[in-house]
């Protein structure tokens, strides 16, 4: 098989009959698609059986997260490359081409991604190429947009998408580019590259794991490519909602053990030595918390109990969490090569003070810590 795309469900049957039609066709017979379903309870299973026969499934014993969800269900799959795509994604036709050749091309590169617009949930009657229901933009997507960074305290954004402001596609990221991350809503992944990092690292369970796997593949070598000539477009928040104090609190507690497992190797791979590095290491990961109090703070005075909660409950999760675990197999203890997409400046405040204006600011920037 040349490649396994893999939607990992939980709880979304609605999604799945909205969206596996146009999945299911784009492929061709050298693809295998399944959907690992993470104990459902909405009667995916039963659906899919139903009226998708063709979609393979793999029923998982209970609700493992996207980390541990995905880690079982591509154990053992035999293919070239792994697809990663969630479930309230809208494929283009001809979408996974340009990866496979990319992939195929460019044999240095383990990790690429396609570009993302968004996709309005609006009760609209059904367009050409789009279920009932939900309409196509030409706005980026905030998951992913054309590919992501990570400031100089670890916050992630992306090429077309700062904090919650996105900007229109107008061609300005059409050529590919390497980036530091693409996102988990689809992502393409060599097999050799997800063997050889040990999968997700389970101890995320969902949120910025993604990341975490691009930066380690980084760090060993591999590229990270967004490849904008494929195109889906995403819907967002299916799972979790946007102002989730659970997602909040996952966000909060991921960005830490994100910098927890790369931050050192990648001070190293810049010449540090490693006593040096891991050192720099935890100054930096101390300065991160002391902002992230900042915002707890503010959350607190401004009446937001259950977020202020959430970064507390986030911090107590990572000191927990990396004592508990060790890192996965990421081959960082010799670093080969320091990541692209990591920026020198301060994302939050260039935000607030540039306006719609910090995309044209970004995309002059080099991004090297």
């Amino acid at each position: 098989m040349r490649t396994a795309v893999v939607i990992l469900n939980w709880n979304t049957r609605e999604y799945l009959r909205a969206f596996l039609p146009a999945l299911v066709a784009s492929l061709g017979k050298d693809d295998g698609l399944f959907v690992a379903d993470n104990a459902s309870t909405d009667g995916s299973l039963e659906m899919l059986a139903e009226e998708f026969p063709t979609v393979r499934t793999i029923a998982l014993d209970a609700n493992y997260g996207f980390t541990g969800g995905y880690n079982r269900a591509l154990k053992g799959l035999e293919a070239d490359y792994y697809v990663l795509i969630n479930s309230d994604v809208l494929v283009s036709e001809g979408w996974l081409e340009p990866l496979v050749e990319w992939m195929e091309t460019h044999p240095g590169c383990g990790v690429c991604g396609p570009k993302l617009h968004g996709l309005v949930k609006d009760g609209s009657a059904a367009e050409p190429g789009s279920p009932a229901g939900y309409r196509r933009t030409d706005l980026f997507e905030y998951a992913g947009a054309a590919g992501g960074w990570l400031d100089s305290w670890g916050f992630p954004f992306c090429r077309g998408r700062v904090l919650n402001r996105v900007c229109r596609d107008e061609g300005q990221y059409d050529s590919p580019a390497d980036v530091l991350w693409c996102t988990g809503a689809c992502l393409m992944v060599r097999r050799s590259v997800w063997e050889q990092m040990g999968g997700l690292d389970d101890r995320f369970f969902a949120h910025m794991e993604e990341i975490d796997l691009c930066w380690r593949a980084q760090l060993s070598g591999w590229k990270v490519t967004v490849v904008p000539q494929s195109l889906v477009w995403h819907l967002g928040g299916g799972t979790l909602q946007p102002k989730s104090p659970w997602k909040l609190e996952l966000n909060y507690r991921n960005n830490l053990l994100l910098l927890e497992n790369n931050l050192d190797a990648t001070y190293a791979a810049k010449g540090l030595s490693p006593k040096r590095a891991e050192r720099r290491a935890r100054v930096h990961i101390c300065l991160r918390r002391g902002i992230d109090n900042l915002t707890r703070l503010v959350y607190f005075c401004t009446g937001r109990f259950e977020y202020a909660a959430a970064v507390r409950k986030a911090h107590e999760g990572y000191r927990r969490l990396r004592s508990e675990a060790a890192r996965p197999n990421s081959g960082t203890a010799a670093p080969k090569a320091a990541p692209d997409g990591l920026g020198r400046i301060c994302i939050i405040p260039n935000a607030l003070l540039r306006g719609r204006s910090i995309f044209k600011y970004l995309d002059k920037k080099i991004f090297t810590i």
